[in-house]
């Protein structure tokens, strides 16, 4: 099993910055990519960034130029800056990596962070 744990999630003015942590654990054998999704109320949950363990990169293109995404595959962990936020953004973040342990490869996800941009 793979445990995913977010951190960093909070409330803040639009035009702030954020930045979210994810730690993944357990019996992890390698992590393929890992990614940050977001689901606000109502709404699909949407890629906002993903990360694969050779360091390319891929961002939805709403956070282009605003959004980083980072890992430390020594550590099994991403991270995510989120600068210039917008109130629109308000939503869950999650952590998802597609992690292979001994008996099966599987995308694993985070229990998600409140990220919350007021105006």
């Amino acid at each position: 099993q793979v445990q995913l744990v977010e951190s960093g999630g909070g409330l803040l003015q639009a035009g702030g910055s954020l930045r979210l942590s994810c730690a993944a654990s357990g019996s992890i054998f390698s992590i393929n990519s890992m990614a940050w999704y977001r689901q606000a109320p109502g709404k699909q949950r949407d890629l906002v960034a993903s990360i694969t363990s050779g360091g390319d990169t891929n961002y939805a293109d709403s956070v282009k130029g605003r959004f980083t995404v980072s890992r430390d595959n020594a550590q099994n962990t991403v991270s995510l800056k989120l600068n210039s936020l917008k109130p629109e953004e308000t939503a869950v973040y999650y952590c998802n990596a597609r992690a292979r342990t001994r008996t099966l490869t599987y995308n694993y996800w985070g229990q998600g962070t409140q990220v919350t941009v007021s105006s």
